[in-house]
């Protein structure tokens, strides 16, 4: 006779349960502010996608946005204002609001390989007191960073010695690249990275300082006829999952945990889609449709070498007159030490990114205390 009112009573603690769990549900709106074929999409936000679902038995599961809700450009906007719990944040674009992480992101030609600078960015700015204030006033939460295969010029004419780049417009996507360009004779654009195939086929910019990648990410196979094969480093001035700090403080301390470690991984995963793949693909793609490879002449490589010693008292000079930072030449110190400690590890785990990602964790994520991290 108690069968009935035993199933009964079952049944409403199911239907309890379930109910706690749907109200303990965490749907998170994502914005790579990139289109689908580049890295900063897939897997940088596709990857996290996963294994937010994955770790947590899909309790927390995430939508991503496309561009035309949030791009780099609005990116700090769709992340404070909540329109985007997490987005894809390009220090260089905000200036201003980020100086701490730009003084160590602006040098482009210390990056020898990609995967050490996105895990010393990482190791850095975790650590930084002064970044984290930069972070705090600007209400994100840091995650880690990811970065690119070494720059090259891709250009609509051949470039291989200075007197080519004479009157070159390039876009150039942070301070140090257009410094080297106006050194070097050419006039920088600050276009966005999404309007430079737009820029290009109008004849606004002969080409731009990036990654053979783009022909593939923004589809610069139509419109660049060279490429210079030059090393000019990496762009490493990322924050590959920046939080809104309104989304952060409602998790609890194990999921930010869990997402900065997933971070972690979607970043050296990221590296490796962008360094490594994507420019054997890029090199494919270009000499099926004719795009002619330009060696170097020493006189520009030279001219390279040289700009890089003498940039690092402009470095120097800008940081603190223009943003007014403080011992700039001992953080700057400091970034030179976690890169040579980062290219080591990098190069003992013969940059496998999965690897990579686990000493990330335990070398910077093991030693955070994540009931204050970013809400403190």
């Amino acid at each position: 006779m108690r069968t009935p009112q035993l199933i009964a009573t079952l049944t409403l603690s199911a239907a309890a349960l379930a109910f706690a769990a749907q109200a303990n549900a965490e749907s998170l709106r994502l914005a790579p502010g990139t289109p689908p074929a580049h890295p900063g999409h897939t897997p940088l936000f596709t990857s996290f996608q996963d294994q937010m679902a994955e770790k947590t038995g899909s309790r927390m599961t995430g939508s991503i946005l496309g561009t035309e809700v949030a791009n780099l450009g609005n990116m700090r906007n769709a992340v404070t204002s909540g329109l985007a719990d997490a987005g894809m944040f390009l220090p260089a674009y905000f200036p201003a609001d980020l100086p701490e992480i730009n003084l160590v992101g602006d040098l482009s030609f210390s990056g020898t390989n990609s995967q050490a600078m996105g895990a010393a960015m990482t190791d850095y700015i975790v650590n930084c007191a002064d970044c984290q204030d930069n972070l705090k006033n600007l209400g994100v939460v840091y995650t880690s960073s990811h970065a690119s295969d070494l720059y090259q010029l891709l250009t609509t004419e051949p470039v291989s010695d200075v007197d080519d780049l004479q009157g070159l417009r390039l876009r150039a996507g942070n301070p140090q690249y257009s410094r080297w360009a106006s050194s070097l004779g050419a006039s920088p654009s600050n276009t966005s990275v999404g309007e430079t195939f737009e820029a290009i086929s109008q004849g606004i910019l002969d080409g731009t300082i990036a990654s053979s990648a783009d022909l593939i990410s923004f589809r610069l196979d139509d419109v660049i006829t060279h490429i210079t094969t030059i090393r000019l480093g990496t762009y490493h001035s990322t924050i590959s999952h920046a939080f809104g700090r309104n989304t952060w403080s409602r998790l609890s301390e194990a999921d930010r945990k869990m997402l900065a470690e997933s971070s972690s991984l979607s970043s050296a995963l990221a590296t490796q889609r962008w360094a490594h793949e994507m420019p054997a693909e890029a090199e494919a793609l270009a000499r099926s449709e004719g795009i002619e490879f330009v060696q170097p002449s020493q006189g520009l490589l030279d001219a390279t070498a040289a700009f890089a010693e003498a940039d690092m008292a402009q470095v120097i000079a800008d940081a603190e007159s223009r943003y007014g930072l403080e011992n700039v030449e001992a953080k700057l110190d400091q970034f030179t030490t976690l890169v040579d400690k980062w290219t080591a590890i990098a190069i003992e785990l013969d940059n496998d990114p999965e690897a990579i990602a686990a000493r990330v964790n335990d070398e910077v994520w093991a030693n955070v205390d994540f009931s204050t991290y970013g809400v403190q």
